[in-house]
């Protein structure tokens, strides 16, 4: 049987810094090798490949759309150069593929046809807020996008606040950009006082901002988060 090629999960950046700073060379190596992508955006993907590898012919590229208005059909012939031989590569838009990104059923296919997945190492920004956080790195939950309605958040809040004084593990969640001003309202004002409340902002950027207060301490620290990649993190604790 002929070799298969690998499939490659390569992170990106966090935002518009020089990649090398935050990743290794393993992945410049890999893009460099690498001619077929599957992508979420083809011009964002462009914008990183040429960043990181300047020389790489971008003619060459091969690019598959993985995005909200891919058809499921569509999603495992991305694969085809891999039953061929040939290594594709899941590009992340920030971060890493498959966590909170486009990429999981990929790499669910690639399992199911014996493919094999190779993650490198990047920036995840839920795990850079978790390790800085000082909550509990052993248990932790990753929640998505809470409910945009007040009263469901409300009420969405305060049942992972109940998990997490129950479980002993971390709430962690992330809201649209322009929203973020909004949440750190919601979460000082729905919150018990006392729980504590992790804000990670612009992680790895010059800009970044991580802070760990209770509820009633945000209310009085104001941030500015508008338009601001952010991690919001909240835990109970039994004892204060």
């Amino acid at each position: 049987m002929d070799a298969k090629g690998n499939l490659y999960l390569i992170p990106t950046t966090l935002g518009d810094n020089a990649p090398l700073e935050v990743l290794p060379i393993s992945v410049k190596r890999v893009i460099e090798e690498t001619d077929f992508f599957i992508v979420e955006n083809e011009k964002t993907a462009r914008r990183f490949i040429k960043k990181i590898c300047p020389e790489k012919s971008q003619p060459s590229l091969n690019l598959f759309l993985l995005n909200k208005f891919t058809k499921d059909t569509d999603v495992p012939t991305f694969l085809a150069p891999c039953l061929n031989g040939i290594n594709v590569g899941i590009l992340s838009e920030a971060g890493c593929p498959g966590v909170a990104d486009p990429g999981a059923d990929v790499v669910r296919i690639a399992h199911s046809k014996n493919i094999k997945v190779i993650p490198l190492v990047g920036p995840s920004s839920i795990l850079m807020a978790i390790m800085s956080s000082g909550m509990n790195g052993q248990s932790f939950a990753f929640n998505g996008y809470l409910p945009i309605d007040k009263g469901e958040r409300k009420n969405h809040l305060k049942r992972l606040e109940r998990l997490s004084f129950e479980l002993n593990q971390s709430q962690i969640f992330i809201e649209t950009p322009y929203r973020n001003n909004k949440m750190l309202e919601d979460l000082s004002g729905t919150l018990d006082r006392n729980t504590h409340v992790c804000v990670a902002c612009d992680i790895t950027l010059s800009t970044e901002f991580i802070k760990t207060k209770t509820a009633e301490t945000w209310k009085k620290n104001k941030v500015d988060l508008h338009k601001r990649p952010t991690i919001f993190i909240i835990h109970k604790f039994k004892t204060i």
